[in-house]
């Protein structure tokens, strides 16, 4: 009983941690699309544009203000919080993999320490006082 419900633990964090590393996941690539349109100074009115930057608004809430954009030639902007967010992501993007591993793992050894079609009733199970003796 013990071992199921450790079982049903370690996979509800399994899937809880595949939900925030999905996000991790979609949050990085949101900065990398923010930062090149930012970069080339792409028209904000154009829609994709428009969806990328409201997105990476989002995105960057707790980065927003850490370093100064730099303005190069025209529209174009070097924003380094976007770049220090994709670090602090991509980072956290690692740390979650490897938990992720490490409680896929944990699923694995549980399984095989479960038996394999459940307990045995006792009625089933051979008594060695009333096993045959050979002649």
């Amino acid at each position: 009983m013990h071992q199921s419900r450790s079982l049903t633990i370690v996979r509800a964090a399994r899937a809880l941690t595949y939900l925030v590393y999905t996000f991790t996941i979609i949050a990085l690539i949101i900065l990398v699309l923010g930062f090149f349109l930012l970069l080339f100074g792409a028209n904000p009115d154009a829609g994709f544009a428009e969806w990328v930057y409201r997105s990476l608004d989002r995105v960057m809430a707790p980065f927003r203000g850490i370093f100064e954009s730099i303005q190069l030639t025209g529209n174009s902007v070097l924003d380094t919080s976007v770049l220090f967010a994709m670090i602090v992501y991509g980072i956290v993007g690692l740390c979650l993999s490897a938990l992720i591993d490490w409680l896929s793992e944990k699923v694995y050894q549980l399984r095989a320490r479960q038996p394999v079609g459940g307990p045995v009733p006792q009625a089933v199970v051979e008594d060695p006082a009333r096993r045959p003796t050979a002649v």
